[in-house]
């Protein structure tokens, strides 16, 4: 597998495709912006999402009878 992975690296393979600055910027860009906008949510719903797991896990008792 080492040899395989070495030989990949010692013989290029042309490609036909060019990503500019710009570009690498711009999927950066969306990448982050995707983080955001989740954590962003996440804020907004957090006592939603604290309310809906509290109820589902409300009723659950253990083997002794406490919960």
């Amino acid at each position: 597998m080492k040899y395989l992975f070495i030989l990949f690296l010692a013989v290029p393979v042309p490609v036909h495709a060019y990503l500019d600055p710009g570009t690498g910027s711009y999927i950066l860009q969306m990448i982050i912006a995707g983080i955001a906008g989740a954590l962003l949510t996440i804020k907004i719903f957090w006592n939603n999402i604290m309310m809906f797991f509290g109820k589902l896990f409300k009723g659950k008792k253990g083997r002794d009878g406490r919960r």
